[in-house]
């Protein structure tokens, strides 16, 4: 069970949304919840976990207990660092919905293997699909493609362009600039991207406990380049009110895009924050 910092609201925002065309809620770090206006929800990476101090520390609320979620059609995760595949965070959401868990081979491997969701939590097996780059399906009112991305730190790692009759939203994961975008951007009209976004500090080593010099999240550079190479229509950076030594001020991009043709607008969300497409 998490302990939610704002109880329930979040959820309950959620399930009683009735949007016009597609709404987005922020979960912090990289989640986002996603609702059509016909109904259909997903889940994009939710995570509740706090890190593991001191090494990494949440800098953020957690904004939601996963026992709170009822509507959920399906939990995608990009990629199968913790903060991405986490049981705590993303079985009960599962169980409580019958939602199916998508995600690439490496990050089901977590879930079945590492962290056991069918015996710790009521999973059934039939919950996991397994997808890879390429990959196209129909959950409900989206059309979820998969993607090729470039997370140098993950081992398997995929994005998800999400179409709907009212736009097309790609979540990136945790990639930096991909030789893939500028194909995607011929393939797919993005109006919403989500970039990961953060700064480099010191982070402790797992081993040594001794300060490393980390950079896990495109700079304000990378974050420009990524999101021309896109041709984004809307820009949400995400990820740089995490964690502790990494957090950045995304109000800098600004500066950063103004001189390339897109994104057309840079969109800075707080944990929580709702947006439409």
């Amino acid at each position: 069970m998490a302990d939610s910092d704002w109880g329930d609201w979040l959820p309950r925002a959620v399930a009683d949304a009735d949007p016009d065309t597609v709404a987005l809620w922020y979960l912090g770090c990289n989640g986002f919840a996603i609702k059509g206006s016909e109904g259909t929800v997903l889940w994009i990476d939710p995570y509740v976990g706090t890190g593991d101090p001191p090494r990494t520390v949440r800098m953020i609320p957690v904004p939601f207990d996963p026992a709170d979620v009822d509507e959920a059609d399906a939990v995608l995760a990009t990629h199968e660092h913790t903060d991405h595949v986490h049981g705590p965070s993303q079985a009960p959401i599962l169980a409580n919905t019958d939602a199916d868990f998508v995600a690439p081979d490496d990050s089901l491997a977590v879930a079945r293997e590492e962290e056991r969701w069918t015996d710790e939590w009521d999973v059934d097996e039939a919950a996991f699909l397994e997808v890879t780059e390429g990959d196209e399906l129909r959950i409900g009112e989206f059309t979820v493609h998969v993607v090729e991305t470039h997370d140098p730190d993950a081992t398997h790692p995929v994005g998800y362009v999400i179409e709907h009759d009212a736009g097309t939203v790609f979540h990136a994961g945790d990639s930096k600039p991909a030789a893939s975008f500028p194909g995607l951007a011929d393939e797919f009209d993005v109006d919403l991207g989500i970039l990961a976004f953060g700064s480099v500090g010191n982070v402790p080593d797992k081993e040594t406990g001794e300060p490393v010099r980390t950079k896990w999240y495109s700079d304000e550079n990378e974050a420009a380049e990524a999101a021309n190479d896109l041709e984004l229509d809307r820009l949400v950076p995400t990820h740089w009110d995490m964690w502790k030594g990494l957090t950045a001020d995304p109000t800098a991009l600004h500066e950063h895009v103004r001189s390339f043709e897109h994104p057309n607008r840079l969109e800075i969300v707080e944990i929580g924050d709702r947006i439409d497409l």
